[in-house]
């Protein structure tokens, strides 16, 4: 077999991305008896979780960004503005985005990276456990994989 010669783009094409992710999904569930069973039902699908706090001016004070899949809640960023932090907000934002994901998408555990300058700590007092640890990634800094049952 021959193949055209090898280019590397920066560019995003959707298309293709689509076209790589479907076929990645139809090749993982046909060797998953666990991917395979989760085809078709609503926990197949990746969804978008979004929480926010507004303050009284009705500007952003907080919020965390994430996707629910299969029985996962996967934290991508939680941010609170810095005159707010101390105050709480952190931890009902996460709380609320773990409810929300246990009751009405049905997730049982959570997941999350952070680097050691951020929030391990933080993460730890809400009953996350660290499953991994990378030394040096970017250089000089820790990344944190953090899990938590939810439900």
């Amino acid at each position: 077999m021959v193949w055209r010669m090898f280019r590397i783009e920066t560019e995003v094409d959707k298309a293709r991305r689509e076209v790589l992710r479907s076929r990645l999904l139809d090749a993982n569930t046909t060797a998953s008896p666990v991917l395979a069973a989760l085809r078709g039902t609503p926990g197949e699908r990746d969804q978008p979780l979004h929480v926010w706090a507004l303050d009284e001016a009705g500007r952003l004070a907080g919020g965390l960004v994430g996707h629910t899949w299969a029985t996962w809640l996967h934290v991508t960023y939680l941010w609170v503005d810095t005159p707010h932090r101390g105050s709480g907000l952190g931890s009902r934002l996460l709380a609320e985005a773990e409810r929300l994901a246990r009751e009405e998408r049905d997730c049982r555990t959570a997941r999350l990276e952070t680097w050691d300058f951020q929030a391990p700590d933080f993460y730890r007092k809400q009953g996350y456990d660290v499953v991994c640890v990378i030394p040096d990634y970017p250089p000089g800094v820790t990344e944190y994989t953090l899990t938590k049952r939810i439900g």
